[in-house]
């Protein structure tokens, strides 16, 4: 029974910690966070429902800096501040803010946000678990080890989440009459728009496939869907 605490523990702590992160993203969420209210991007956001079938997307706007979108464990959808001034500054166009709408609305259908949480916190006990056994085994090593496997591991997970949502959110885009040319051509504008410092890695990379990776998984979805190429 003791050889398998490590892994007991490490279960114990997943759910701990699922519990836990939920909750402090909603409340973190609600405090920092107002609706939508620009007229343009709320009609583009009404183009998206009808297909869908539902009356209004709900859509926040995040009070933070860093560019990005983002769908809440209980399916809100939340824009960064950051990113919606971009929009404000006319260096993202209306269309292109509704794509990430949409991709965040895949996240949402597709249960990703749910299972992120989950992701995250079995990562985390996988960590533990695997911070006791390497590091008797690998005596001062260990814990790198461990790092690194469980980094791998979600970085994985993260991009097979997009590359679904993506597909998600052209297939939306194109039954709403918007098409996907705005989300491959804001895939071109993120890295800079996502770049922090001259010689910053963009932080949207970091758990994102490559812009060439994304616009050519679109490129084939268009081809097998019998549509013009955007």
């Amino acid at each position: 029974m003791i050889k398998f605490a490590p892994l007991l523990l490490a279960v114990l702590y997943a759910l701990v910690m699922y519990r836990f992160s939920v909750w402090r993203t909603l409340k973190e969420l609600d405090a920092k966070s107002t609706r939508l209210a620009d007229p343009q991007l709320l009609h583009e956001v009404a183009r998206l429902a009808k297909p869908l079938g539902v009356r209004t997307i709900p859509v926040h706007i995040y009070d933070i800096e860093p560019v990005n979108g983002l769908a809440a464990p209980d399916g809100r959808i939340f824009i960064t501040r950051g990113f919606y001034q971009k929009y404000r500054n006319g260096e993202v166009s209306a269309d292109e803010m509704t794509s990430v709408i949409a991709h965040e609305l895949g996240h949402v259908a597709l249960g990703h946000a749910r299972k992120r949480m989950i992701d995250f916190s079995g990562q985390n006990a996988l960590r533990v678990a695997l911070w006791m056994i390497l590091g008797r085994i690998l005596p001062g090593v260990g814990v790198i080890v461990a790092n690194f496997l469980t980094s791998l591991l979600a970085a994985r997970l993260s991009r097979g989440d997009e590359y679904e949502a993506d597909e998600y959110a052209s297939a939306l885009l194109v039954k709403a009459g918007i098409g996907t040319a705005p989300q491959k051509s804001l895939f071109v504008k993120l890295e800079r728009l996502t770049r922090s410092g001259a010689n910053a890695m963009p932080a949207w990379l970091l758990s994102h496939p490559k812009t060439e990776e994304r616009i050519a998984a679109i490129e084939r979805n268009e081809v097998k869907w019998g549509l013009p190429r955007a």
